[in-house]
């Protein structure tokens, strides 16, 4: 499966935005869809988690309360709503899906190509 995201672009600190990932097969209920970020020389981290079949939804802390990850089942999309930007949220967004629930970038095995987040200050 392929995973197209976009949504991102430029916005003051404070404001927001919605990214969405489109997956070109399909996703099962047993899935888990998730967004990752990675900035530059770092490592690429937990941001948000549902659970395809059931919705229920994980957060890293630094996001918590800021952001919301959801989903349309028809069509499917996944949708990382993010309000109260910061200029540290700047960085290169991913989508994933997985198999099963974890914080790990390496139990996903399939990727969307990152959409770029830069929030001014």
């Amino acid at each position: 499966v392929q995973l197209q995201a976009s949504g991102g672009g430029l916005v003051q600190s404070g404001g927001s935005l919605r990214l969405s990932c489109t997956p070109s097969g399909r996703i099962f209920s047993s899935h888990v869809m998730a967004w990752f970020r990675q900035a530059p020389g770092k490592e690429r981290e937990f941001v948000a988690a549902i659970r395809w079949g059931t919705g229920r939804t994980y957060y890293a802390d630094s996001v918590k309360g800021r952001f919301t990850t959801s989903r349309d089942t028809a069509p499917q999309i996944l949708y990382l709503q993010m309000n109260s930007l910061k200029p540290d949220d700047t960085t290169i967004y991913y989508c994933a899906r997985g198999n099963g629930l974890s914080y790990d970038r390496r139990e996903y095995n399939f990727w969307g190509q990152g959409t770029q987040v830069t929030v001014s200050s």
